[in-house]
Formats: structure tokens, sequence, C-alpha cells
């Protein structure tokens, strides 16, 4: 059974009904959205962003469903319990997490679902994404910070935006890559050529962090959210599964190992110069941790950090539910009215109806090329951006 299951999970009919799914529920979720954006937030911003959560959390945690319940992924979390009963998901929360998969940002939500956290991520991205429909559109309508890649623009955006997400009515998690762009080996020759000639520490695993977003943030953040939290993601370098979309919409799981620490905001330093020797100082930590996992799939054995047990957090049978329920909502109308379409005898129609499969296809690889090394942002590559 379970062989017969996993090959129907590889077949492009099962992408296909995946693609469907998601990309109607999508304009529908998009939809709504719209809907209140237009006819609620200028009236009760509060109020807005309380029904948007579960609109979000609608389009976001069918992304969850394909790694958890599609692909049988699981996160192993390290985490010091006291902090975690006591903060996790209960204050805003600024995340700086490495960058070195196509999947980590995803791994991260499954974590977030767990913690019921989901519908309230935020994140720092490419001004463009925001015209990509369903996620762009719903990050736009989240308020995720979108940026332009020019200093100047982009400081007044920060400014701007960070002072509307501190006032949230719930908890939010604001993402931010401080590498800029996920990891690779071309990239991390340059990023260390580029330490070496500025005497900035040199990383085995990581990118030299652009520390302008940080250190402009922070001021802005001080007040109002609670901590800094100190994300490091890694997968075992002998998995057999590489950590990849691609792999996940053909049903093949992956663990993740999720290290959290909470830094208290009063912690952080709000001057620049010294909020950028702080941010490299967290790198550098981060990449003996790093190091230490991919040697010896342990975080702290080859370092004198303080050790933190792993604990498994239980799925939430919510992600499922959802998406069974997009299912049938979106996939059985679309379903009958393409293979009317395919099945008519009408030349016209045939091709029509083959069209549409075509554009459920290419935007579904389009979506999981932007998860891709070389599609990642380059924001920030510029000489000056620290």
């Amino acid at each position: 059974m379970e062989g017969w299951f996993s090959s129907i999970k590889r077949s492009p009919l099962a992408t296909l009904l995946l693609a469907i799914t998601y990309f109607m529920s999508g304009l529908v979720i998009n939809l709504g959205q719209l809907v209140l954006w237009v006819g609620v937030r200028p009236f009760n911003k509060s109020l807005y962003r309380r029904l948007n959560y579960y609109l979000a959390y609608s389009l976001y945690s069918q992304l969850v469903f394909l790694a958890e319940w599609w692909s049988g992924c699981d996160v192993m979390v390290y985490i010091d319990r006291e902090d975690f009963d006591k903060y996790y998901g209960k204050e805003h929360g600024y995340l700086i997490m490495n960058h070195a998969y196509d999947i980590d940002w995803l791994m991260g939500w499954v974590f977030c679902d767990r913690i019921r956290l989901l519908g309230n991520c935020k994140t720092y991205a490419k001004k463009v994404l925001q015209y990509i429909p369903t996620m762009g559109w719903a990050w736009k309508f989240g308020e995720s910070v979108f940026l332009e890649r020019n200093w100047e623009k982009d400081k007044e955006i920060i400014s701007k935006q960070l002072k509307e997400l501190v006032e949230y009515p719930s908890p939010i998690w604001l993402l931010l890559f401080a590498e800029g762009t996920r990891f690779s080996e071309h990239k991390h020759a340059a990023s260390m050529k580029f330490a070496k000639e500025r005497g900035l520490p040199l990383l085995k695993h990581h990118l030299v962090p652009r520390t302008r977003g940080f250190t402009s943030s922070i001021p802005h953040l001080k007040e109002k959210m609670g901590a800094i939290y100190d994300v490091q993601l890694a997968f075992k370098k002998d998995d057999k599964i590489e950590p990849s979309m691609s792999n996940l919409l053909i049903g093949k799981g992956v663990t993740a190992h999720l290290y959290i620490r909470r830094i208290p905001m009063d912690g952080v330093p709000t001057d620049e110069q010294e909020a950028n020797q702080w941010l490299h100082e967290l790198y550098q930590r981060k990449d003996q941790m790093q190091d230490s996992f991919y040697n010896t799939g342990d975080f702290f054995k080859e370092n004198d950090l303080d050790r933190v047990e792993p604990f498994l957090l239980p799925r939430r049978k919510a992600s499922l539910i959802n998406w069974c329920v997009w299912f049938v909502v979106t996939l059985v109308p679309m379903s009958y009215w393409l293979a009317c379409l395919l099945t008519s005898g009408s030349t016209v129609k045939f091709s029509i109806g083959a069209a549409i499969i075509a554009s459920f296809f290419f935007l579904l690889y389009k979506i999981v090329g932007m998860t891709k090394i070389s599609k990642a942002s380059s924001y920030g590559s510029d000489a000056k951006r620290d």
C-alpha cells in the first residue's frame, strides 16, 4: 500500500491536483483579503489584522500540509523549555535565521504552525515578490516589509512598516535573512573575499551578514518587540533526500533540526556601530553551531555553547483539515470543468483546457524555481552592504 501511494505522489496528475487546489484557493483567499483591505482596514485596522490572520493561515498552512502530511517532514526543535513555555507564541519576535536551504523558511513555518503563530508570520522581501499571485499578494495584504534595493528608500520603508507591525493586536514573528541571499559555494567565496578586504570575521557556513537592515530596524523594535530569536536550521549531511521543494512535491520527506534561542531585546544595542558588531558576533556563534552539526550531527559537540536537548512538537490537524476543505471546494468543480473541456470534442475547448493545465504547471514550477539557490534575493549585494 505504501509503495502504491508513493508512486501516486510522484505522478504528474498528483502534482497537477496539488497545483489546482493551491492556486485556486489562493486566488479566493486573495480576493477575501482585498475585500478586507478596502472595506475594513481603513476603518478598523485592528479588526482587519485579526480577520486577515485566518485568511493568511488558510494559504500558508497549505504549504505546511505539503511538508507534514503529504511528504512526512518533521522538525526536531532545540529550545530552552522554560523560555518555550513562557514566551514562544506570546510576544512579538524578530527572527534572525541562517539561509542555506531551499526550504528552510518552510521548516520554520512548520514550527510556527505548531505554536499557533503561522498566520502572523512576516518577512523582509524584494518588492517584486508582492506582485506574484497567491503568496506574494498574501504577503502584501499581511503587511510584510517589501524592499526596493535602494537604501535611501528602503530606510524609510523599514521605519514606516515596522511602526505599523509592532502595533499588531496579537503576536507576530518578523523574519530577517541577514545574509541577504541563500548560501552557495560561489556566493560564499565572494562573501569571504569581501570579509578579508574589510577585516570582518571569516565564516565557513554563512555569508557575511548585511547589517544595515538590522541596525536600522532595532531602534523601531526596541520598545514593542519582546525579543530577538536566533534561529539556526540544519539538515544532516548524510541524509539521502535533498531538502528541496521538488522532493516535497513528490512526497519525499526530510527531518529538519531547528535551534532557537531567545535573546531579550533590552540586551541588543541600538547604536549603529555596536549593533553592527553584535550581529557579526552572532553569526560567528551561528557558524560554530553549524560547523559542529555538519561534522557530528550535533549543534554543541564541537563547541562550548550551552547544550539544549531536542524535542518534537505534535503536528496539528488544522493544516490537513484546511487542505481537505479547499480540495473539495476548488478542485472538484475545477476538475469537472477541465474534464468537460478536454472531452467536449471541440478543438477550441480542448485547447483552452490544455492551456489552463499548462498554466497551473507553469505557476507551480515558477514558485518552485523561486526557492532555488540561483533564484534567491541579491538584496544588498553591492559593496556598501555594511
